[in-house]
């Protein structure tokens, strides 16, 4: 698999530990790739829920994917200020179809003003008990929670202060360029 380029638009997938299709973005431009990560931006994309249902994100919203951590980050750019939302989930993996990840439920809203909720609980006890989660994902995903937390607390990664003016600025010359 030839790793996308700059510029390069790409699908992201959802999926549910049971192995079906829960979302899909249909397309996601890339900002940057490395060896262990990917930044994209999409603005009014297509979604489609896996019962078929289908909208158009309302705003920008930079993607923040990594190959060693258990989440990933959406920050979606309203007027009143960043919105986060944080799905806790397994490392991304590309292939020539998609960005593709298991979205595990647990998700962390981060407000403007610091705010953090922990949403979901309820959903991700019923599915861990309706799909036999191993101990294992339990004990990484409370420790990737942990970590996500104190990401947001140091303003680490895509929560710090230059990095939606950087990667929305890159996004805009990538998209009016030539």
């Amino acid at each position: 698999m030839q790793v996308p380029k700059e510029g390069d638009y790409i699908a992201i997938q959802s999926y549910k530990h049971d192995g079906h299709l829960h979302r899909t973005w249909r397309e996601t431009m890339v900002l940057k790739t490395s060896e262990n990560e990917i930044i994209g931006c999409n603005n009014h994309t297509l979604v489609t829920e896996s019962n078929h249902h289908r909208w158009v994100t309302h705003e920008p919203a930079l993607v923040y994917f990594h190959k060693h951590y258990w989440f990933n980050i959406i920050t979606m750019l309203r007027d009143s200020g960043p919105y986060y939302y944080c799905n806790l989930a397994t490392p991304f993996v590309l292939d020539r179809e998609a960005l593709k990840y298991v979205d595990y439920d647990l998700d962390v809203k981060v407000f403007p003003d610091g705010e953090k909720r922990l949403l979901d609980v309820d959903e991700y006890a019923l599915h861990q008990q309706m799909w036999h989660y191993p101990p294992e994902i339990d004990q990484i995903l409370k420790a990737s929670t942990e970590l996500l937390l104190s990401w947001v607390d140091q303003k680490k990664g895509p929560f710090a202060p230059s990095y939606v003016n950087l990667w929305y600025q890159r996004y805009q010359e990538l998209l009016y360029r030539g």
